[in-house]
């Protein structure tokens, strides 16, 4: 039998303050939300590394919904495995600490993924610029299942990183 409530404390989501804020290279942020994920040895991987385990080494599935779905709401992402991208995110910054990445956007909705190595574990967040009505709309109409998905896929790779 699993132990939920230990699962279930491996990722909580805090509220991204300046300094979070600050690594963004989005002129403007309109959303944001971060999460605080348990890993037990944040240091034993780069920031970059850890961007890897988080999102390609994903189930294939999952993979394959994320990819859908940033397609379906107009990132512009490129074919997974290119050069100096994570899963398609262009790699706007990356050193051992922290990696951002960043998609533009076909509806006027660019974002950014940061992921950043913290002394008790991985911080991870979300930046989304909204530059009209469309975009506001449309992530109104999915940031609930935003962060349900990023809450999995961060679960997932907890445990990965504890088996």
């Amino acid at each position: 039998m699993t132990n939920t409530a230990a699962v279930q404390g491996r990722v909580r989501q805090i509220a991204p303050g300046a300094a979070v804020r600050s690594l963004s290279k989005l002129d403007r942020i309109d959303y944001a939300d971060a999460f605080v994920v348990d890993v037990g040895a944040p240091r034993s991987r780069r920031a970059e590394e850890w961007m890897r385990v988080v999102l390609e080494d994903a189930p294939a599935s999952v993979r394959l919904r994320l990819l859908s779905a940033w397609s379906a709401i107009g990132l512009k992402i490129s074919l997974p495995g290119s050069d100096r991208t994570v899963l398609g995110w262009q790699i706007r910054t990356s050193d051992g600490d922290v990696v951002l990445l960043g998609a533009d956007s076909r509806v006027g909705m660019p974002g950014e993924l940061l992921l950043q190595r913290q002394e008790s574990g991985l911080l991870f967040a979300t930046f989304v610029r909204q530059d009209n009505p469309i975009a506001r709309a449309l992530w109104s109409s999915i940031e609930a299942a935003h962060v349900r998905t990023v809450h999995s896929i961060l679960e997932m790779a907890s445990r990965r990183a504890a088996a």
